[in-house]
């Protein structure tokens, strides 16, 4: 049984064209588009690694602890 409840984020869309780190000393990403709403409320994000162009999906929740990029 699942206990929690679904969690209350921001807009994603106002994420869009902004970089972040993966952590205090990861590589920088910048936030290119909204992907799909989970269940639990949260969203996918779709992300590009500046190293090394790769787009993957990322939670936004994830995105939101990760600091920002200036």
């Amino acid at each position: 049984m699942n206990d929690m409840a679904p969690v209350s984020l921001p807009n994603p869309q106002g994420l869009v064209g902004t970089w972040r780190r993966f952590g205090q000393v990861g590589p920088v990403y910048e936030i290119v588009s909204v992907g799909d709403a989970r269940p639990d409320g949260d969203w996918m994000m779709r992300v590009r690694v500046l190293e090394t162009g790769e787009e993957i999906d990322y939670r936004l929740a994830d995105v939101l602890d990760d600091p920002r990029e200036r």
